[in-house]
């Protein structure tokens, strides 16, 4: 048994080996308890979904501690739970469509912080800058309500109409052509900026308790990195074996939950004995009424706010988000085949995958969640350590998302988490995602003063010229009050200016292919199957097909010209090939 296998692999065990009996097992099933087209019995389906759904509940929640405040909403305000019940409702469908008819890999489709960095520069043109708070206090319900909600209709629209972009590049499958252009130097800035540029937003929310916001990172520390390999005993019966013990790694897999569990006990016992002020951010109570206000049960709907507006700054503004995501996306692709012991997912996979991702952005746009959608990253990680790759396992995911939308109450659970705990949670999620960026720069020649240029200015300059224009957000003035503000917003979004930075200097300033790290990404992003291993994927030529309907759509010959029909034979896709090959 591997050693850092599925916890419960003990128990698993017997259904892998009995699932194995009948069929052929290559090398690449050595490392996968439950591959991609494997079917867990039903109630381990329920507990792995379980750990998937865990795993991004953190990522999800996060995402509205930043955009209510920017939406002007009261922070007693219920609809923070609404929101987070949206997104869940909204992830829960999107994953499910993408992992059925979509790329069909095991992919967790759901908020994301790329988006919040347009979206906070659109909140902060004159226009949609919220009053101050003498003026708030003097309003009413329901035009605090509307102060809010006139503001989500905005990203609504914005978000809605940007996707299409997305769309028409994965349905249209011209993917291959902008990934031409998308070098390592253009992924570091545009990844790594979107954490470094909310760093102002960890800030603030770590501020209101400094002494609690250290222990839950200290303890995230702990929990993840010291104690990863540290396993707990726990009982198990099972009928013919009787009870006995199997050792679980608890920290591997919740870390984040465990820190916010035990952080959360100690604000209570703070609250408790009164060490804390009535109405401190840290007190366990301070939100309390948000639960007792929301309604046990609540469908999510379109226009669910309002009719969605648009506007050409909005819309510019997120296409930085949903470049960010296209690029981010496409790099989870053959990673979590490889994970799941799959072949590398075929071209009409990729361009599905990235088709329905713009359709789930667009969908989470006019339910009004305020956000796209995009891979997790988290959930990719869960499969490289539990060993289970099985789509299926997502799918019942996918139930205990669209339910827990529904739920309203135990959505707001979540909005009552102590703000200094989210603020710990921040400084380490956001910069995980700094991090992510940075990593890319392992295939490009660090000793070359040509790239070192290109990723100080790509990285430096955009956080100097956003932080001067959210200083003076009324510096322009062309004339047109319309392309005041598409420029203002353009200006202020961090991962737009560092990503165009750096892709234009690195495609005019000459260099080789093995300095620019174009031959080794080329390698890491093939998608084609090796000559050599082409016969031991034959068997699974379908994994990738859709999952009704393939005997029709073979008959038809014009199926073959669609980019995103499994029929599509394209040639074989390498978007960095080396001129030197």
């Amino acid at each position: 048994m591997p050693e850092n296998g599925l916890q419960l692999s003990e128990i698993t065990l017997d259904n892998t080996l009995s699932s194995f009996d009948n069929r052929d097992v290559d090398s690449r099933k050595v490392d996968i308890i439950y591959g991609i087209d494997d079917t867990p019995p039903w109630y381990l389906c329920l507990f792995m979904a379980l750990q998937h759904y865990l795993t991004m509940i953190g990522a999800i929640v996060s995402i509205p501690f930043i955009l209510t405040p920017a939406l002007c909403m009261a922070e007693d305000d219920p609809a923070r739970s609404y929101i987070i019940s949206t997104m869940l409702f909204v992830t829960g469908i999107v994953t499910f469509v993408q992992t059925t008819v979509g790329c069909r890999l095991p992919l967790v489709q759901g908020g994301t912080i790329s988006f919040l960095v347009p979206t906070l520069a659109i909140l902060n043109l004159p226009q949609w800058k919220c009053p101050s708070n003498e003026i708030l206090s003097e309003m009413s319900p329901e035009n605090r309500t509307e102060l809010w909600q006139v503001r989500m209709r905005e990203l609504s629209g914005a978000i809605a109409v940007s996707a299409t972009f997305q769309i028409i590049v994965g349905f249209g499958g011209i993917i291959g052509y902008i990934l031409k252009f998308i070098t390592p130097l253009t992924i570091v800035p545009t990844v790594s900026l979107v954490g470094l540029s909310l760093f102002e937003n960890a800030a603030d929310a770590a501020s209101t308790h400094w002494g609690i916001s250290a222990g839950t990172f200290i303890l995230l520390t702990l929990f993840s990195q010291l104690m990863s390999n540290v396993k707990v005993p726990i009982i198990h019966y099972k009928k013919g074996n009787g009870i006995r013990i199997i050792w679980f790694e608890l920290f591997k897999l919740f870390p984040v939950l465990l820190t916010i569990i035990v952080m959360w006990i100690i604000c209570t016992i703070l609250t408790v004995t009164d060490a804390l002020p009535v109405s401190h951010p840290a007190r366990s109570d301070s939100k309390i009424n948000i639960i007792e206000q929301s309604p046990w049960f609540r469908l999510p709907y379109p226009g669910e706010w309002g009719v969605p507006t648009v506007s050409l700054s909005g819309v510019l503004g997120m296409l930085a988000g949903v470049l960010a995501c296209t690029v981010e996306s496409i790099s989870y692709y053959p990673t979590t085949s490889r994970m799941c012991g799959a072949p590398p997912p075929p071209v009409h996979a990729i361009n599905r995958g990235i088709g329905i991702e713009g359709l789930g952005t667009m969908l989470a746009g006019l339910w009004g969640s305020g956000n796209g959608t995009n891979t997790f990253g988290e959930n990719v990680g869960t499969i490289g350590v539990t060993k289970v790759g099985s789509r299926r396992v997502i799918q019942w995911a996918c139930a205990l998302m669209i339910l827990q939308g529904i739920v309203s109450k135990f959505a707001a659970i979540f909005i009552i988490i102590p703000e200094p705990i989210v603020g710990g949670i921040f400084c380490v999620m956001f910069g995980m995602i700094c991090a992510f960026g940075l990593s890319a720069l392992q295939y490009v020649d660090l000793n070359s003063a040509r790239n070192l240029y290109i990723l100080g200015f790509s990285m430096f300059f955009p956080l100097v010229l956003c932080k001067w224009m959210a200083k003076n957000p009324d510096v322009i003035h062309t004339g047109s009050d319309l392309l005041d503000s598409v420029l203002t917003v353009l200006l202020s979004t961090t991962i737009l200016v560092g990503g165009l930075c750096g892709c234009f200097l690195d495609n005019i300033i000459p260099g080789t292919d093995a300095e620019r790290g174009l031959e080794a990404w080329a390698k890491q992003m093939a998608l084609s199957t090796p000559k050599d291993e082409q016969e031991k994927f034959n068997h699974e030529s379908n994994i990738f097909d859709f999952p009704i309907g393939m005997d029709l759509i073979r008959r038809w010959s014009w199926t073959s010209y669609l980019p995103f029909s499994p029929t599509y034979k394209p040639k074989p896709f390498c978007p960095y090939q080396s001129k030197q090959s």
